[in-house]
């Protein structure tokens, strides 16, 4: 029978007494900081240091200080090695009483804005997508006023209603302004309008082509305040905004989005020829307050779903007797979070390739070590780190983090957390799967650090999917660190990682909702890897001195695609390769679909294997992709390699290696025969929710 879940992420660890975190009291209203907040959003910047540093709100980099809030429509800037967007303050709008004006407030986020007072008469809806930046006074007449680092070669009306205006600048720009009232602009300085007692709404839009004034027209009368995305159904998300005003709504899709978009398009129209420019690709015009996305289902397996070859089980057996034997005699010494997540969910591999090949002799060791080595984490025992609760956040620290901002990759400022959980949380997962009786033991923590980055819950004691962004589709690491390019992630495959992971432990305790969501974070995330992570020779997403030399990006910005890693410079292919496809799991092959793309990446990685002093664990992964097309090469290089990452093993290799190629009668394991505790197995759990979803089934 399943268990039914805690109460949503019930705080269970220690408190925490950090003495690194940032105070969020400084920029959130008051009425705010009762709940748990958010440490990894597309606002971060706004609530760090000054908050004066610009965020990406699709399509304009925003920034405000000192009372007034600039726009940037950006422009690109790129080589061989990066390509990103520049902010320039093409439009600073602020008002009378900005001079003294304290520091901005956040009085309002959701999944799709963040609601800004930037001073006491001004106040700024933030909505992603939106072609215009709106503004709305407090309800008393302000003086407004406009500046540029351009010159203003136009500033008029468009009607004699005095609420369209264009303003051209020396720069080429055009930005188009709306107001609810009449509002009457005169040029002050060549740098600076002003407008007098005004009263209302003030929206400005960049005009990309004159072609598309008429749309901006039309639509300037409906706009969002706010909005919300649902996880209701497996493999969707179901956005829905908020709207003042008057007309239809008028939003801007990222090339994911116009892939995921209902095929059924009865509740939005598509606007082809109405596009933006983005870093991301170009943004179209949808016409719609609400879009239903959807994407093919992913079905997470505790085992691989082609199955293993009969021919290659002899040599695994092998390789796993020797590296369960290994835990014994090699003991876990470090007492980092993230490499200790990686060695327990390295350890839990074993066991299910164990399951798989039928050498169910060594699991009890196997699960003999997991419970010795996780245990001490959740019942806080482990000596020298720990997880702690803080409730200054809402979130997970460790204690090595709480008093060091670089302890633990950061994980103390909420860095990686997806990443260090991910890795515990399979290895929870397995072991509970293997022992239900101590799963039932530590489900209060297992569901804690599942909900400490992936909650969907706005009445946890933790932030709502801290990690996962529901406007981008993917998930982001960089904690409470302030970035002039926005947040970032590297490890693409490490994020897979952790929803993948919350998708098994969801199986282990029968809990089909956490399945549910879990799996459809994963496969999100991985398609989004696939569109901005990946690049393909001729792919239009980038510039192309940059995709030119790129197969795989480093980090992804919020305003910057990077070639070199956190840890290695551009020039360490393998390393670029590798952190995009660690660790190896059964879910990895539906990262990397594509076998010509992946040929083509492992062409462009090679010659980097021949640089001096190229670990043997990044070449594992080189050759696991290489054993996608060419699994006899891949088997010939891996059986010479001395040493594997430490996520790693020769085991879990040779088991990747053996189960490539065409599933045939030969297959001596396979996704419908595997263990599942009660008999319950991804497949069947997930489709049972999907029953109500045909076109989502047929798929």
């Amino acid at each position: 029978m399943p268990l039914p879940p805690p109460s949503p992420g019930a705080p269970v660890f220690p408190r925490a007494a950090s003495t690194v975190l940032p105070d969020p009291a400084r920029f959130f209203a008051p009425e705010l900081l009762a709940t748990p907040l958010p440490t990894n959003s597309f606002f971060q910047n706004f609530a760090l240091n000054n908050g004066d540093q610009p965020e990406y709100i699709h399509p304009y980099s925003v920034k405000s200080a000192a009372g007034a809030l600039t726009v940037c429509y950006p422009k690109s800037v790129h080589s061989p090695s990066f390509h990103a967007q520049t902010f320039v303050a093409d439009l600073t709008l602020s008002s009378s009483s900005s001079a003294a004006a304290a520091p901005h407030r956040i009085a309002a986020f959701d999944d799709l804005s963040v609601t800004l007072d930037v001073s006491p008469s001004l106040r700024a809806f933030l909505v992603r997508g939106s072609p215009f930046v709106t503004v709305a006074t407090a309800g008393v007449p302000v003086d407004i006023s406009l500046a540029s680092v351009h010159a203003f070669l136009e500033a008029a009306p468009r009607d004699d209603t005095l609420t369209r205006w264009r303003l051209r600048m020396n720069s080429g720009q055009t930005f188009l302004l709306y107001a609810s009232a009449p509002i009457r602009l005169s040029m002050s300085s060549v740098t600076h309008l002003a407008a007098p007692g005004f009263s209302g709404v003030i929206r400005v839009a960049f005009l990309p082509d004159a072609a598309m004034e008429a749309v901006l027209d039309r639509y300037s009368g409906c706009f969002p305040t706010g909005g919300e995305a649902a996880l209701n159904r497996p493999f969707s998300v179901d956005y829905a905004w908020r709207t003042q005003g008057s007309g239809d709504l008028l939003m801007l899709a990222h090339p994911l989005h116009l892939r995921l978009l209902s095929k059924d398009r009865g509740a939005v129209r598509v606007l082809e020829d109405f596009r933006y420019r983005s870093i991301d690709g170009d943004l179209v015009g949808v016409v719609g307050d609400a879009w239903a996305l959807r994407t093919d289902p992913v079905l997470p397996t505790w085992h691989s779903t082609r199955g293993v070859s009969e021919d290659g089980v002899p040599e695994i057996v092998a390789a796993l007797r020797k590296d369960v034997d290994d835990l014994a005699s090699t003991p876990i010494t470090t007492t980092s979070s993230y490499f200790y997540g990686k060695a327990v969910a390295r350890a839990a591999r074993l066991a299910l390739i164990a399951e798989e090949v039928g050498c169910a002799e060594v699991i009890p060791a196997v699960r003999g070590f997991l419970t010795a080595t996780v245990t001490p984490w959740l019942d806080g025992s482990f000596e020298g780190n720990g997880f702690l609760y803080d409730p200054k956040w809402g979130g997970l620290v460790t204690l090595q983090g709480s008093a060091d901002t670089g302890a633990d990759f950061g994980f103390g400022i909420y860095n990686d957390h997806h990443y260090h959980l991910g890795y515990f949380v399979y290895a929870i997962a397995v072991l509970a799967k293997f022992d239900p009786a101590w799963g039932r033991d530590h489900m209060p923590q297992a569901y804690s650090m599942v909900a400490d980055f992936m909650t969907t819950s706005r009445e946890a004691s933790y932030t709502r999917l801290r990690a996962f962004d529901l406007w981008k589709l993917h998930s982001w690491a960089g904690g409470l660190t302030e970035f002039g390019d926005g947040r970032n992630q590297e490890s693409s495959s490490e994020a897979v990682n952790a929803y993948y992971a919350a998708a098994l432990l969801g199986l282990s305790y029968g809990d089909k909702r956490l399945v549910s969501d879990a799996a459809t974070l994963a496969a999100l995330e991985m398609l989004a890897a696939q569109t901005w992570w990946h690049v393909r020779e001729g792919d239009a997403t980038y510039e192309d001195d940059f995709t030119g030399s790129n197969r795989v990006v480093g980090v992804v910005w919020a305003n910057k695609r990077d070639s070199g890693l956190w840890f290695a410079p551009p020039e360490w292919k393998e390393c670029r390769l590798g952190i995009q496809l660690l660790p190896i799991v059964p879910i990895s092959e539906d990262l990397f679909p594509d076998a010509e793309f992946v040929r083509d990446l492992v062409g462009w990685t090679a010659p980097a294997l021949a640089r001096d002093g190229v670990g043997d664990g990044w070449k594992g992964f080189v050759y696991a992709l290489e054993g996608t097309y060419d699994k006899e090469s891949a088997l010939a290089k891996t059986r010479e390699l001395a040493s594997h990452d430490d996520g790693n093993t020769l085991t879990n290799l040779l088991w990747w290696l053996h189960s490539r190629g065409s599933p045939g009668a030969d297959a001596v394991a396979s996704v419908g025969s595997a263990a599942v505790d009660g008999g319950t197995t991804a497949h069947g759990m997930l489709l049972d929710m999907l029953a109500t979803e045909p076109a989502l089934v047929s798929s």
